[in-house]
């Protein structure tokens, strides 16, 4: 049974950086997509980046391009959004989640969740 838990949220001011983590257990991640993704109140869930779990293959949503980066380690079976620039809108709780790479549509492991709160 593939479990996944993210850690790594908090307070931080504008500006600040975080870094949450995805820790992976359960089974190889080989093969596998994992995601990140953010919702914030009254607001649709939002995808914020991807990472292919062999090759490293990445994907940005728009709103975090150039701010956000997902790395994974494999050899730990973690991965890590790190976060700059943070601005107030990016307040969410966020959460990862894992498919196989080739499968389309919802993913299939989430995670529950990591509260990140950014003040102006």
């Amino acid at each position: 049974q593939v479990q996944l838990v993210e850690s790594g949220g908090g307070l931080v001011q504008a500006g600040g950086s975080l870094r949450l983590s995805c820790a992976t257990s359960g089974g190889t991640f080989s093969g596998y997509a994992l995601g990140w993704f953010r919702r914030a109140p009254g607001k649709e869930r939002e995808f914020v980046a991807r990472i292919n779990w062999d090759a490293g293959s990445t994907w940005y949503g728009i709103s975090v391009k150039g701010r956000f980066t997902v790395v994974r380690d494999k050899a730990n079976s973690t991965a890590f959004l790190q976060m700059n620039s943070l601005k107030p809108e990016d307040t969410a709780v966020y959460y990862c989640a894992a498919k196989p790479e080739f499968k389309g549509g919802e993913y299939d492991y989430w995670g529950q969740g990591t509260q990140v709160t950014v003040s102006s």
